[in-house]
């Protein structure tokens, strides 16, 4: 498993809209964006810029202002964009827990923005979680009572919770969010 980066994310709010990165930052300051999934800060958010920019994701052009310096807007490219699909269309995403509570979150808020469906997303992760659920299940058989065995009955717990959230997720209507 990859590590949990907000590199998808910032494809996403640049498909938005062409932006600089203090519009950035402030999408992941605002709670009624992503302020309440991502902690995010300013060099964070320039390092990952950096780093789609020589990946080819993002590319920068200079825009003047008469009432402020110059800033770099972002835009994405093809390979970009197709990155972003990608993202948006994963058959299997992660069940981890940690990775439903932000990358999940992040997708649907970005596909919300898109105008792209959400509900195709949320059902590949449910049936994701679902997996991962009877996969646990069926290990959990074979454990004998001890630390393993809790922890392992945490995570189903965990993941019941999720997957009766994600019921939610399916049902909440776009003009509903907040």
């Amino acid at each position: 498993m990859s590590d949990l980066t907000p590199d998808d994310t910032l494809l996403g709010l640049i498909a938005i809209r062409d932006c600089h990165g203090y519009e950035l930052i402030e999408a992941f300051r605002d709670s009624s964006a992503l302020g309440d999934i991502w902690k995010m800060s300013t060099s964070q958010i320039y390092a990952v810029l950096k780093r789609l920019e020589g990946q080819g994701l993002i590319a920068g052009r200079v825009v003047e202002s008469a009432n402020a310096p110059n800033r770099t807007e972002y835009y994405l490219t093809p390979a970009g964009k197709g990155r972003l699909d990608a993202w948006l269309d994963d058959p299997a995403p992660s069940a981890s827990i940690r990775r439903v509570r932000v990358e999940f979150l992040s997708r649907l808020f970005i596909a919300r923005q898109l105008n792209v469906p959400t509900i195709p997303i949320a059902q590949r992760q449910r049936r994701t979680c679902e997996a991962e659920r009877e996969r646990l299940l069926g290990e959990l058989s074979s454990k004998s009572a001890g630390m393993s065995f809790l922890a392992q009955e945490l995570v189903i717990a965990q993941l019941d919770a999720v997957l009766r959230w994600i019921e939610r997720c399916e049902m909440v209507p776009k003009d509903r969010e907040d």
